[in-house]
């Protein structure tokens, strides 16, 4: 045996909290109506079944269970994961079968059990256990892991998941075991005497099958062993000897065992690797007995089974598995059709059925229900092929080999051996039986072991194993053997509970024995067993530990009888007897004794007693302090355990003394002898040292007595003597104590603990009580030096201790390892800080990893920011830290060499302060932790912090923002999601005003969020205007005039053919409304969308009498409203937000009721797919709706849902808008009867689904479909115009922007192509599938073979434009020019004019300016020159004027989309100009001079309205708004429908979102605007001939949220604050900055460079965007919501426009008159933080008891004023600390020198800001004169100190003795703060010098400062040569 276990005597712990225990399941199946249930019943005596008491009952009739029912019912527990709980409960969760249920349970210490799932399945339950499997997700390498609970069965495996999905996997064979594993289900097959003869000689089965998935194949498993003969091959695990005994996740383990050679190994379970893969399936086997060496595949052969017809009725004909074949390794082809091989074999059977049937012996042979069941569910989708099939017993040699080859099943998982057993691990006689129990436990040092537990040699074997450097595999190492009956590990206590062959408890951790347990109310069997049991291991009686590596040996003792405080429930009065539990057990059922442990869950544990009881115990934890447990080491834990859990443990304020003595002891101090240490008991009244001694029965026997503290082995007379005096030889420590040899390594560790102690306020206290023990220590190893640091830390203290011992040098020489770190100059971390801000070079600093962090963050910190060296806390952190690691403390880099001072270029501290808080933050530091590290170091992090409280990054995390406490970055790094109210996300509660009684119709537009339009249109009432014009709710008001003349009859009909006028109106109002009221509400999931109703009613005055259209007095066109309404439809679903709650149910839920309302439903269902909701829909809601054939419904559906997905080439919605054009249908198809409109909404749908993708065909059939010629019936006549556009508008988006680029497009030749569907000309032939359709010429319509230009034009022109878009190409924009001769332009409809300006400036996009000559210069010159024309020549001028007018309108046009939503003054100052001479033209229109004619010129007019309102969009701008007012007013003559959309869809644009959307000109935004804004609009609401209305809305997809809304982070209401945007240079302008006033729209965020809340009213913050814009983007996307916060003392903008009022502005103009003014009752007006406010309550104000302390009140008003002023609140406890030091220092009253070390950083720290110049001052924290008055008052103390003490300090410097009346701590002070080091063991002594070159160049060496030297001048020149000064020393001047 390698390795011994080391054992500590005699001791025992109190196990805690004993409950008895009963699986819950238990009770809760007792309830449960299934038959094992009603066995149970039946076998309880009637009494029973009637007895009140329930539990009595079951007890009764589960011992009357025969044994065999027993059996059936097993569980297991684990520590509780799932449950989304909230708190950290641990809580246990249960799995409990019982027959066929198994129940799920959880519960913890505070909640009772209660059921979380329960399972009833049909057949017997072998086996269920939880299992995770994880599950790929498809689009990253992620792997989701989802829980569930298999449930094993005879024939399948039920697997439940937490997330309620079930699987049923069907078993192909019969399953001995199931274990689970991190990547899925092991399965271990039985084995069955059949499989000698199934197989082929030679060729065993696999026995152990993998499933990854409950929806995957089950694969076999492939080993690799550790082999030295055969190498390691890689084969199926195949050996029906190996059993799997354990697996595990973490590792991913198992362990096997052989039940041959009866030893256990190890495997390293993985994920089978390619070639492994490949090995397996393709290696032939060496054919061994195989006929004819057929054998191709391992041992899975290839060879069918032959199956006689009996086998497989009706198996072979339909048969699933057509594909398996397909995939052989040797490519021999076979379709398994039904006759061909009919006879020989079915191909549907693969070994796994052959497995089933050999291994099921309850099946006859013909039922095959096992291989059916199996062949038709594992034939899922995946491509694998099969397992390779067996040949039959009987096959012949020949039919053998006819049969095709088969792909064996591919296997996923791979057991690579790690380790085995050696056959003869400890000497064992007999082979061992399998183990019963395999763990993985840990011990405390992090060591890991696995452990299993022989029964039959009743040992606990524990292997030890570690992860190799690249962690994937495990190297294991020693075995040890620990006897045991019984044993199970503590998780989170790092321990084992071993229940050993006598019936006692014992913890070990690890493999070290820590003590026996103790549990109240069980007698515990004899200890004298121990001895009279021989032990099957080797006997312990000569250990030896790594520790005391043979220097003593442990004796195994008889321990005395221990009897159990009598427990309660057996009454008081048996006392137990002591006798031996040598007899028979069986005799001895009155005591029970524990038989077996089970169930682990963290630290408790459940002991099953010999008489069918169990009972639940925990195991106490190992320290509750932690500071105690940081200083704990390994050997001393094993001790301080038994000690602190000893019978009648201590409390915890004692935990401190126990710690010290016990930890004293073990190094081999006599704790009785020390006076400190004895003293220390009696600090606690009745120490629990002696109450635990008071526990102890006898005393005897014992020789190692530190386990109560107490022990006799060790009193010696010691007599103390004066350290002086000669010691005593006798007062010397034991050097054979375990920790003697290490006492410098665990003086050291507790030196840097000490030192990180002193860097946590909260923990400071703390450290007085550990510098006794280290002064101890170092007296001992005669560290003067750190003697003496721990003097200067704590003069008062250390004086009083003079006791050294005697450390025997002989021997400490041999024994004691004095480690290589363990310097004479004792590190520490203030000097170590002091000497980093004085710029000195400093050795690297020691720390424990682990330990010391708080050491590790602060060095770091001061290395990265006052040294500057940005790589401090990555690549150069060697050079500032030295590790030692924690195992065997040895240094891992001896490099100790001094820093090179680095000479590179110093990076600005503005960067330095970024990075330090950053790393900071990474660190897990928050403001908590800055608030306990003492003030002097955390002044550097606090000064960096507020460094970039003023320059914050935008896109820092959250935890960064809280640090440097700015809550208004900390609530946007929150994000925050969009409220579910009618409100804004950002927290801002802005619900709607309450409706006024005008308002009851609700007009859809009253959720406009009216805080954030009040501040942007704070001076008017624009918006209401808007919801004025826009409503469309309430009745109209028609006045009409009776003249006498008309009769009422006549009066009436005028009246409604007035009405029928305004109706025009109000039926276009819808569409503009969608766009004002753009994604403004979010909807209550409970409640359906509020529709307001399209009214058509007018009002007539003076009576207000209803005039209605349906009186049937006039004409009205039939299905007048079903457009409109579907527009009000729209209008109602665009108010809805994107970031909604909004799923499939609802949508339908919005369903109405009544068929006149589908149209608006239609209209409902393309909002939300605009808005992107429709995704939700389901796919069968999505047939649904389209089967219902109506059109407008389809409409509607096929838009939206192309527009939801939009450009992602959805290959589910392209299928589902193909059906709806016949040009994407085979040529073969039945015609299906698609509406017209439908069609052309399907054809613009593929053009957004393929927007900007280039597809190849699509963009072929659409390039033909604009040119589709009429067809032979009525089809494809009517409305030609409008699909003609679409495909046109189609083409264009599927080549968005790709210009010449179109790849694999050369041959379409798609630009000639459209210029000659754009200029007419011969028809090309069809190519392609149509050319079938249209063979015979149209009946209705006769075109020729020539292009219809009149059809093709628009849709081409268009087209090219898109394609072109912003190409700037010129050669195309050439074929766009207008023509230059009249003749020519006579030619040209001067409607497609206006398209092919548009178009051309679109593809010149670069070209376009903001200014009316470029609009003039399109116009071709001939017009220009219209006056020097030839009469004689034959013009027509109206043509000549209409041409001009749409060329200008097209330029405008273009003008408008060039700019769109950049709200640029120069374009709109150029379209304003031309609206006005469109006006003015307008004004004579019908007289002769106007050749253009009203129509042309109000169409011209409405697109420079439509231009100015997109280049104004969502601003709001007024001139516009009148423009829009104006057309609104004007009803009748030629105004119709189609205009009123165009001017009110302006006034959309105008407001659009409510002023928080703009539109953007990206490709895809242009392209939507092009088809909403197309220049051709209705001429009433049915007419679709141009241009479908539908598409109309699609100028949403133009739309972007660019508001940004500054939000007060204290009060959360929107304000007012000044932005300043940075634009990036282009070659239009240079980077130029402007300021904007917020809330406002931005720019577009490409075109900026930075954007930036300027001061000096709020806090700076800057969002740069040459980095990257997705920050900005989110934060528009939710609601534009940007948090400020108020510098103090200053009002917003709102309150106080000029800010005149702002308290600064009163108080502080004068700076020296500041803090005077300043009165403490005016804070609460600068500041809301409450510890201000306080403070100014209690410590500013003049109060009784403070009148005599004016100063101090004076002081402290300053203090508060330089706070508040200078936006750092949290100084405030700073400035009190310096000035508490101060004040301490100046009476004389200080106790320990910590705040003299305080200030003596923050004064280097100011010196170092002074020296750098003066440009840095204003960074520092400290700038008024309170820092320079405060440094005086220290020097004054010290100085008056000085002149009075010099000899002391003489005394000091010459290393002698000090008096005892010293004033040690003034002295101490003196030497912290002037940085005087100890000079006991220096050579260089100041004393002595000759001249002050001399002096200096001495205290060079030593690191004094020149400040402090001088002032030790007249101390050394005191020493030589009296009072007199040293030659040319002028003191006077210091």
């Amino acid at each position: 045996m390698s390795e011994v276990v080391y054992e500590e005597t005699a001791t025992m712990i109190a196990a805690g909290e004993l409950q008895s225990f009963v699986p819950f399941g238990r009770e809760h199946c007792r309830n449960h109506p299934n038959a094992f249930n009603l066995q149970l019943r039946e076998l309880q005596p009637a009494s029973e079944l009637w007895s009140s008491d329930g539990a009595a009952g079951l007890v009764g009739s589960l011992q009357e269970v025969s044994l065999q029912e027993r059996e059936k019912e097993c569980w297991q527990l684990r520590k509780g994961c799932v449950g989304v709980k909230e708190e950290d409960v641990e809580f246990e969760e249960e799995l409990y079968t019982a027959g066929n249920v198994v129940i799920w349970s959880q519960g913890s210490r505070t909640q009772a059990s209660s059921v979380y799932k329960a399972f009833t399945v049909d057949s017997l339950v072998q086996q269920a256990l939880w299992c995770n499997f994880a599950v790929p997700q498809n689009k990253k390498d992620v792997e989701e892991v989802e829980q569930t609970v298999c449930i094993v069965q005879s024939s399948c495996v039920n697997i439940h998941t937490v997330t309620g999905k079930d699987f049923i996997a069907p078993l192909p064979f019969q399953v001995s075991n199931v274990w689970a594993t991190k990547f899925g289900l092991l399965l271990e097959r039985k084995n069955a005497a059949t499989d000698a003869q199934l197989n082929p000689p030679g060729e065993p089965l696999p026995t152990v099958f993998s499933m990854l998935h409950p929806l995957d194949e089950i694969a076999p498993v492939v080993c690799k062993p550790l082999g030295l003969f055969e190498g390691s091959r890689v084969q199926y695990l195949s050996d029906c000897t190996t059993k799997i005994v354990f697996s595990c996740c973490q590792p991913s383990i198992v362990v096997s065992y052989d039940t041959v050679q009866a030893i256990h190994s190890v495997w390293l379970l993985r994920k089978v690797t390619h070639d492994e893969r490949s090995t397996v399936l393709q290696c032939p086997a060496e054919p061994v007995g195989t006929p004819l060496g057929l054998m191709t595949s391992g041992f899975m052969t290839s060879h069918l089974r032959n199956i006689s017809r009996l086998d497989s009725p009706g198996v072979g004909s339909g048969s699933p598995l057509h594909y398996s074949a397909l995939h052989s390794h040797h490519s021999k082809i076979m379709t398994s059709s039904p006759g061909l091989h009919s006879r020989i074999h079915s191909p549907s059977i693969s070994n796994m059925a052959a497995l089933s049937r050999a291994h099921s012996p309850g099946m006859a042979a013909p039922s095959f229900s096992g291989a059916a069941r199996f062949n038709t569910s594992f034939h899922s989708p995946s491509p694998r092929g099969h397992h390779g099939l067996l040949p039959s017993p009987n096959s012949t040699i020949n039919e053998t080999m006819l049969v095709p080859e088969m792909e064996p099943i591919i296997p996923d998982l791979c057991m690579e051996q790690l380790w085995s057993e050696t056959v003869t691990a400890g000497c064992h006689r007999e082979l061992s039986s399998q183990a019963s129990k395999v763990f993985l436990t840990s011990d405390l040092c992090e060591n890991r072991y696995l452990c299993y537990l022989v029964e039959s040699h009743q040992q606990l074997r524990c292997v030890k194993f570690i992860e190799s450097n690249n962690t994937s595999q495990l190297i294991f190492t020693a075995v040890t053997t620990i006897p045991a009956k019984d044993a199970e590990p503590l998780q989170n206590i790092d321990a084992t509970l071993v229940l050993e062959a006598c019936g006692s408890l014992v913890l070990y951790t690890g493999i070290t024995r820590v003590s026996k347990v103790f549990v109240p109310g069980l007698l515990s069997p004899t200890f004298s067993l121990t001895n009279q049991i021989p032990h099957l291991s080797t006997p312990v009686e000569n250990v030896s530990t790594p520790a005391n590596a043979g220097s003593r040996h442990l004796q195994r003792l008889d321990e005395a009888v221990m009897p159990s405080p009598v427990s309660e429930l057996r009454g008081p009065n048996i006392k137990h007897h002591e006798g031996s539990f040598l007899e028979d057990y069986t005799f001895q059922q009155s005591t029970p004794y524990i038989h077996a442990l089970r169930d682990p869950v963290c630290n408790r544990v459940t002991l099953e007693l010999s008489s069918g009881t169990m009972l639940r115990i925990s195991i106490p934890e190992i320290a509750t302090s932690e500071y105690i447990y940081i200083c704990v080491i390994f050997k001393v834990l094993v001790k301080w355990y038994n000690i602190y859990n000893a019978p009648g443990g201590p409390s915890a304020h004692a935990e401190w003394i126990l710690f010290v003595t016990c930890f004293m002891t073990l190094m081999g101090y006599n704790t009785e002898r020390l006076t400190w240490t004895r003293n220390l008991h009696f600090e606690v009244p009745l120490s629990p040292v002696i109450a635990a001694k008071k526990a102890r029965p006898s005393d005897g026997g014992s020789d190692e007595d530190w386990d109560y503290l107490l022990g006799s082995h060790y009193h010696r007379q010691m007599t103390f003597q004066p350290i002086c005096g000669p010691v005593d030889p006798s007062l010397k420590l034991d050097t054979s104590a375990p920790l003697f040899p290490h006492i410098p390594a665990l003086f050291y560790v507790l030196h840097l603990l000490y030192q990180e102690l002193q860097l946590d306020g909260l923990q400071r206290a703390r450290a007085s009580s550990l510098v006794c023990v280290l002064q101890q220590l170092a007296r001992d190893l005669q560290l003067e030096e750190y003697v003496d640091l721990y003097w200067r830390d704590y003069p008062s203290l250390i004086s009083g201790f003079t006791e050294t011992c005697l450390i025997d040098q002989g021997k400490s020489y041999l024994i004691m390892q004095r480690p290589s770190f363990l310097r004479a100059e004792p590190p520490c971390v203030f000097s170590w800080l002091s000497c980093c801000l004085r710029g000195e070079e400093i050795p690297p600093f020691p720390y424990l990893v682990g330990i010391c962090e708080r050491t590790r963050l602060l060095v770091l910190s001061y290395a990265l920011y006052v040294i500057g060296d940005e790589n401090a806390t990555s690549t150069d952190v060697s050079k500032y830290l030295v590790k030692l690691s924690a195992g065997l403390i040895c240094i891992t880099n001896i490099d100790i060499y001094s820093r090179q001072s680095s000479v590179k270029a110093k990076l600005s501290s503005e960067n330095l302060a970024e990075q330090l808080v950053v790393w900071l933050t990474s660190e897990g530091f928050t403001l908590k932790d800055l608030e306990s590290v003492p003030f002097g170091v955390a002044l550097p992090i606090r000064e960096a912090i507020y460094r970039c409280r003023e320059q914050p990054c935008s896109d820092w995390s959250e935890d960064v923002c809280l640090l440097i406490g700015r809550q208004d970055l900390t609530k946007q790094a929150h994000k925050m999601t969009l409220a579910k109210s009618k409100s804004v996300g950002s927290g801002l509660s802005l619900e709607p005003p309450a409706a006024t009684e005008a308002d009851e119709e609700e007009d859809g537009m009253s959720d406009i969020i009216q805080e954030v339009t009040g501040l942007i249109w704070s001076q008017d009432l624009r918006v209401q205007e808007v919801r004025r014009l826009l409503q469309s709710s309430r009745p109209v008001r028609v006045s009409v005039v009776q003249l006498p003349e008309v009769s009422d009859h006549e009066y009436i009909e005028e009246k409604e053919n007035k009405l029928l006028q305004m109706c025009q109106r109000t039926m276009a109002l819808p569409v503009g409304r969608g766009l004002f009221t753009l994604f403004s509400y979010h909807p209550v999931p409970t409640e359906p969308l509020p529709v307001p109703k399209l009214n058509l009613t007018g009002r007539a005055p003076p009576r207000n009498t209803m005039v209605d259209l349906n009186s049937g007095n006039i004409d009205v066109p039939p299905n007048m409203t079903s457009w409109p309404s579907f527009h009000n439809g729209v209008a109602a679903g665009l108010k809805i937000a994107p970031a909604s709650q909004v799923d499939s149910a609802w949508i339908a839920y919005n369903k109405p009721k009544s068929p006149e309302l589908a149209n608006e439903y239609a209209g409902f269902l393309m909002a939300l797919g605009l808005n992107g909701h429709l995704t939700k829909l389901a796919t069968l809601n999505i047939h649904d709706y389209l089967t219902k054939g109506h059109e407008m419904t389809s409409i509607g559906l096929l838009l939206g849902v192309s527009s939801a997905k939009l450009g992602t080439m959805d290959m589910s919605i392209t299928r589902l808008l193909s059906i709806h054009i016949p040009a994407l249908l085979p040529p073969t198809s039945t015609e299906l009867d698609v509406p017209h409109n439908v069609q052309v909404a399907a054809v613009i749908g593929i053009g957004l689904v393929y927007q900007g993708t280039g597809h190849r065909h699509n963009a072929e059939v659409l390039l033909s479909e604009i040119g589709r010629p009429p067809g032979p019936e009525m089809e494809y006549c009517t409305d030609r115009e409008s699909y003609s556009l679409a495909a046109g508008l189609a083409l264009g988006m599927v080549c968005l922007g790709h210009g010449s680029n179109l790849i694999g497009m050369t041959d379409l030749n798609v630009p000639e192509q459209l210029y000659q569907y754009m200029v007419g000309g011969h028809r090309r032939a069809q190519a392609g599938a149509n050319r079938e359709r249209h063979k015979s010429p149209s009946y209705q319509i006769k075109e020729g073979d020539t292009i219809n230009v009149d059809v093709t034009c628009p849709g081409a022109t268009l087209a090219l434009a898109m394609i072109y878009l912003k190409t700037n190409n010129r050669s195309i924009a050439d074929w766009l020019k207008p023509p230059d001769t009249w003749f020519l332009l006579d030619f040209i409809k001067p409607e497609f004019l206006l398209l092919r300006t548009l178009a051309r400036c679109l593809i010149m996009w670069d070209e376009i300016l903001p200014n009316t000559e470029w609009v003039k210069s399109n116009i071709p010159q001939v017009r220009q020159y219209m006056g020097t024309f030839d009469p004689s020549e034959d013009i027509n001028m109206e043509t000549m004027a209409q041409a001009q007018d749409y060329i200008t309108a097209g330029a405008c046009m273009a003008l408008g989309l060039r700019f769109a939503g950049s709200a640029n003054s120069d374009a709109f100052d150029c379209l304003y100009e031309f609206a006005r001479t469109f006006m003015k033209i307008m004004s004579f229109a019908g007289t002769a001079a106007v050749q253009t004619g009203y129509y042309n010129l109000q169409t011209g007019l409405s697109m420079i309205l439509l231009a100015m309102s997109m280049v104004m969009a969502g601003t709001g701008d007024l001139k516009v708004l009148q423009l829009c007012r104006f057309f609104h007013k004007r009803t009748g003559g030629e105004m119709n429908y189609g205009f009123h959309m165009a001017h009110h869809m302006a006034l959309g644009l105008l407001f659009l979102g409510g002023g928080r959307y703009t539109l953007s000109t990206s490709n895809s935004s242009i392209a939507a605007l092009l088809c909403a804004l197309y220049p051709h609009f209705p001429a009433h609401s049915t007419d679709n001939r141009y241009h479908l209305q539908a598409l109309r809305h699609l100028a949403v997809l133009a739309a972007e949220p660019r508001l940004l809304v500054p939000v007060d982070v204290d009060s959360l209401k929107p304000c007012y604050a000044l932005l300043e945007v940075t634009y990036k240079e282009t070659k239009w302008y240079d980077e130029t900055t402007v300021e904007l006033m917020a809330p406002t729209m931005l720019p577009e965020l490409h075109l900026l460079k930075r954007v930036k809340v300027k001061g000096p009213r709020y806090w700076e913050l800057s969002i740069d965007l040459s980095k990257e814009t997705q920050h900005l983007k989110s934060i528009l996307s939710r609601d534009g919501v940007l948090y400020v916060k108020l510098r103090a003392g200053q009002l917003p903008y709102k309150d106080d426009p000029q800010g005149w009022k702002s308290l600064l502005a009163s108080t502080i103009n004068h700076r020296n008159s500041g803090v005077r003014a300043f009165k403490a009752e005016t804070i609460s007006e600068f500041t809301s933080e409450p510890a201000l406010l306080s403070f100014a309550e209690f410590f500013c104000k003049t109060s009784e008891g403070m009148k005599h302390r004016e100063d101090t009140l004076v002081l402290f008003s300053a203090m508060l004023y330089e706070c508040v002023t200078q936006e750092c609140p949290e100084m405030l406890p700073t400035y009190i600390a310096i000035e508490q030091a101060v004040e301490a220092l100046r009476r004389g009253d200080v106790l320990q020198t910590f705040p003299l070390w305080q200030l003596r950083l923050v004064v280097e720290l100011w010196d170092r800001r002074v020296l750098q110049g003066s440009a840095n001052r204003h960074d520092a924290l400290l700038t008024s004169e309170f820092l320079p008055v405060m440094k005086n008052i220290v020097d004054v103390a010290l100085d008056s100190w000085l002149k009075d003490n010099s000899s002391v300090l003489r005394t000091y410097m010459r290393g002698e003795t000090l008096p005892k009346d010293a004033q040690s701590i003034m002295l101490a002070c003196f030497l912290v703060y002037r940085s005087i080091p100890c000079l006991r063991n220096t050579h260089t002594h100041l004393e002595g010098s000759s001249s002050l070159g001399d002096l200096l160049s001495r205290s060079r060496q030593l690191g004094i400062p020149l400040r402090d030297l001088l002032r030790l001048v007249p101390v050394l020149s005191g020493s030589a040569t009296g009072p007199q000064t040293l030659p040319g020393f002028p003191l006077p001047a210091f």
